[in-house]
């Protein structure tokens, strides 16, 4: 059977009222993830500042970045299973303490290395919470309603805490510094710890199984190798020696993990788990909805301040307005689930998202930011359907033992799908841009054409693939109740 999730009748389709108690374990998962959220972006525009104030030379800025996104992204699927078998609460508290202290580090940071260490550490704290918070979230609320209205406002805050991140940066920066951008990581930290340990219940397994040191080995070096190759890309193109030795040694990593798991009795990741179709096609669609995203927020920014010459601030509101319809869109997706389905939303999401994707291809030189707006605020709304519907789809019918494994899954698909994209598709527009500027056009002119080949690449590869999961968790059908998922 394809789906897994029962008809939804009109008892259903409405969401249960939530006690206070769940209520507030909702707010404190949702804001320790809101914040690793913040953290992917917030720095983005604070470089600049932050490269002149500690000597780091242009070429080496992007590891401000990198230095969190390697090991957040590398380590997450073995943490979640750390949390399965340790406990999530633990793990979960362990990584929010370091991440908060390593925040107060990167805050004081006195010299580059000072500031990468506490980069790195913030990384290795996210990869700790997030995987262990949606297990925790998963866990607490029953699966049905209840848990899809969990599930969309924590989709809801991921969203939006990129791209409000991405509007903090530039605010906090020009008020108050760079050190303001890393500060606040601290005080969102220390927030949460407070309530955290009081309303967190600890769960653990009734046998420890011992853990798969070399599955983990290979997971975790193989995502660590992918995730350095396409973030240097992002700056520095394809064609370096070390991004595509990355790349290689990111597959061949990967493979030997696949053989490693299908051979031992206690596997890191459970292969059945992974064929599971709502697993796989839940975790495809949610990969390319994130990276496709990622990309169309990225193309816009060279759009609106290298074309239309809008100041990061303005740029800045015009994300904002984005960001609203992405909350909006996350605040209704757990209702348009509930009457159709988390497969048909997810199939929904990702064709209102790679619409509007492709009515952004019309900008031109003058005047498109209300194209930006309109089809960018309608196409967010849609992600955010995508990004619930898939969070639902790739952890339902599962039980609570699997939990870490499928939200490890989905939390690495968010990871990874946010690295991906941009680095594919600036390239991608790159050329173009360098095609165009060698036969005489003018840079905006040039920038113009890279941008609209990138953005029509982005919209036909979230369609393509709005179609393969639609194929794949078979809609058409009338949902079921698994047997074999």
């Amino acid at each position: 059977m394809a789906l897994t999730e029962a008809p939804a009748t009109a008892a259903q389709a409405a969401p249960t009222a939530l006690s206070t108690r769940a209520r507030l374990i909702l707010f404190v998962l949702c804001a320790a993830q809101f914040a690793v959220a913040l953290d992917f972006s917030i720095l983005n525009v604070a470089l600049p500042d932050l490269g002149t104030d500690l000597k780091i030379s242009q070429a080496n800025l992007q590891w401000g970045v990198t230095a969190f996104a390697l090991p957040s992204g590398g380590f997450l699927l073995l943490f979640g299973r750390i949390a399965d078998l340790y406990g999530r609460r633990r793990i979960f508290l362990l990584g929010l303490a370091a991440f908060t202290a390593a925040s107060v580090l990167a805050t004081a940071a006195w010299d580059p290395a000072s500031f990468l260490v506490g980069r790195v550490l913030q990384g290795l704290g996210a990869a700790m919470i997030v995987p262990a918070g949606m297990a925790l979230l998963t866990t607490t609320f029953k699966e049905g309603p209840e848990r899809d209205r969990a599930l969309g406002i924590s989709g809801m805050l991921l969203s939006l805490g990129f791209t409000v991140g991405m509007l903090l940066g530039g605010v906090l920066t020009q008020a108050f510094g760079w050190r303001s951008t890393m500060a606040l990581n601290v005080l969102m930290g220390a927030a949460v710890l407070i309530g955290a340990p009081r309303l967190l219940t600890e769960s653990l397994p009734a046998s420890r199984p011992r853990i798969d040191i070399p599955g983990a080995v290979t997971i975790t070096g193989g995502l660590l190798a992918l995730i350095y190759a396409l973030s240097t890309a992002a700056q520095n193109g394809f064609g370096r020696a070390d991004v595509i030795t990355g790349l290689l040694a990111g597959l061949v990593l990967l493979t030997a993990f696949t053989v490693i798991e299908s051979r031992t009795e206690q596997p890191l990741v459970s292969l059945p788990v992974l064929r599971r179709r709502t697993v796989a096609w839940g975790n495809i669609g949610g990969l390319v909805t994130f990276a496709m995203m990622s990309s169309v927020i990225f193309l816009s920014t060279l759009y609106l301040q290298q074309v239309l010459h809008l100041s990061p601030g303005a740029s800045g509101l015009v994300f904002g307005v984005l960001g609203l319809a992405a909350a909006l869109g996350g605040s209704v997706a757990p209702r348009v689930v509930g009457r159709l389905g988390a497969p048909r939303t997810l199939v929904a999401g990702l064709l209102i998202q790679a619409l509007c994707t492709a009515a952004l291809v019309l900008i031109g030189a003058d005047g498109g930011t209300w194209l930006v707006l309109l089809f960018g605020s309608v196409g967010c709304f849609g992600h955010l359907w995508a990004i619930v519907a898939y969070s639902i789809t790739a952890t339902s019918g599962l039980a609570d033992a699997e939990q870490g494994l499928a939200t490890s899954l989905v939390t690495s698909t968010q990871q990874v799908g946010l690295t991906v994209g941009i680095p594919l598709l600036s390239a991608l527009a790159a050329a173009r841009i360098e095609g165009l500027r060698t036969s005489g056009h003018s840079f905006a002119q040039a920038t113009l054409g890279g941008v609209r080949l990138g953005l029509g690449a982005d919209a036909a590869v979230v369609a393509l693939v709005a179609l393969l999961v639609a194929l794949g968790l078979r809609v058409w059908r009338r949902p079921a109740t698994p047997t074999d998922g």
